[in-house]
This record gives structure tokens, sequence and C-alpha cells, in this order.
């Protein structure tokens, strides 16, 4: 079975900034509600390991290899519980330019496996809210960065 999250934030700076932002891993415990804590390099191939703390729901630890990191346009990478085919997730960040020195963000993921049937409700709530906070997070130190915050 196949599931897609799906979030998407305008935000008053530039992808650079963005950017910089979202792939200082190091530094997610400063200011991300849902991925409290990251490291690694951010490389094609490279191995990640984060912490995830969905609201209303149980921390998990994992270990997800880096499948794009294009700046300032994509950063994603893939995970899994288990073996492959169990629980997989394609995990995407999008940065597109848009007018007066802006971008739109596009977040998502693509779960796969025989256990999303049974975590889907948790993904629809849990997950997609968690998403929305690192969004609104993530836009609120980039706007303050650049002096546009509200």
């Amino acid at each position: 079975m196949q599931h897609r999250l799906h979030t998407d934030i305008d935000i008053d700076a530039p992808p650079e900034v963005v950017w910089e932002i979202l792939t200082d891993l190091e530094h997610y415990g400063d200011w991300n509600p849902f991925i409290e804590s990251a490291s690694g390099t951010v490389a094609v191939g490279a191995r990640l390991s984060a912490r995830i703390q969905p609201p209303g729901g149980r921390a998990m630890t994992f270990k997800p290899t880096v499948i794009a990191a294009e700046a300032p346009t994509a950063f994603g990478w893939q995970g899994r519980l288990g073996l492959p085919g169990i629980f997989d997730g394609h995990h995407r960040f999008e940065l597109e330019a848009t007018p007066g020195g802006k971008t739109h963000l596009v977040h998502t993921e693509q779960f796969s496996g025989v256990l999303v049937r049974f975590m889907r409700t948790s993904l629809d709530t849990k997950t997609l809210d968690g998403f929305a906070l690192m969004n609104d997070a993530l836009k609120h130190r980039a706007e303050a960065r650049v002096g546009r915050g509200s």
C-alpha cells in the first residue's frame, strides 16, 4: 500500500536562506518542533540520524539515506522500518523561488509497505501535524534571519 502526505507554505525569504536553515541539521534542536535532532552530511548517499517527535505521538529515531541534495531547490531522504517493503518513506523538501525574493516550500512524504495501512490514521494526523509545525517554524526562522518576520 502507498500513502502520500503533502504540505506547503510560502516563506518571505529567498530559497538560499531557507536551504541554509533546512540543511543545517546540527541546529534542528534550536527551532524544529517535529525533527527535534538530526545529524549527518547533506550529500546524496550519506546516512543521516534523525529523531522525530510527532505531536501527541511517540518519539522515534531513524537513520535515512539522502537521495536528493540539490542546493537550493531539493533535499530528500529515504528511510525505512526494518526490511524494504515493511514501512518505507521518501521524504522531500522542494524550494521554489517566487517573485520578491520569496520561497514556496513543498514538504512531502511518500510512504509504502505493508504497515502503511495500519499507520495511516497516525500519518494523517500526528505526522501531518508535525510537518505543518516544522513548516511554520522554518518560515519564522527564515523570515527572522532576513528581517521580514511578522
